[in-house]
């Protein structure tokens, strides 16, 4: 619907369609709320974990009223990374910079949807990578993973859901995993 407010809802009902689909618990709903092109709000919610995480910016991020934090890993050779897809790395043009990335870290962990967004958010993993994504699929991840004390962008490094690709990070960590994917 279109409106003069400044204010839109952007939701994906089922992020993990395929896992819902076939009974795995790893799906959730997202809901954020953007105000003057920033989203302010998210909320993830997994019924099936169960668990809800949320944000509201300048409030931080809590998981099932726990306040998230990222880790301290300094080092891209000691993070764990989570990654979407495989073959959709090949087929973006991007396998040659992912298998770069995927030789630096310490390890690596395929969890995709909001759950790897999730673990960078709650510390438990480092950086988590996507060559194709939609908006709908990050606007609520946004704010989580940067109340949780990390960074969040598209692959060109803009601080934006709406960028077809994402990367987050603990922050520390962001610089160097750009660098890796920006290279031909």
């Amino acid at each position: 619907a279109e409106g003069e407010s400044g204010r839109r809802w952007i939701i994906d009902p089922i992020d993990g369609t395929a896992n819902f689909m076939r009974g795995i618990p790893i799906w959730a709903t997202l809901i954020g709320l953007e105000r003057d092109g920033v989203v302010d709000i998210g909320v993830v919610s997994a019924p099936a974990m169960p668990r809800r995480w949320w944000a509201a910016r300048g409030e931080g991020a809590y998981c099932d009223g726990r306040r998230l934090s990222v880790s301290g890993v300094a080092e891209i050779s000691d993070a764990q990374l989570c990654y979407a897809d495989l073959p959709w790395w090949e087929a973006f043009g991007l396998g040659e910079q992912f298998l770069a990335l995927v030789n630096a870290v310490w390890r690596t962990r395929g969890f995709g949807d909001f759950w790897q967004h999730m673990l960078v958010a709650e510390g438990a993993a480092d950086i988590a990578v996507e060559p194709i994504v939609n908006l709908w699929d990050l606007a609520a991840i946004q704010p989580i993973i940067e109340e949780a004390g990390g960074r969040f962008s598209d692959h060109s490094g803009a601080p934006t859901p709406a960028g077809g690709n994402a990367v987050s990070s603990n922050g520390i960590l962001h610089e160097a995993v750009l660098a890796i994917l920006k290279k031909p």
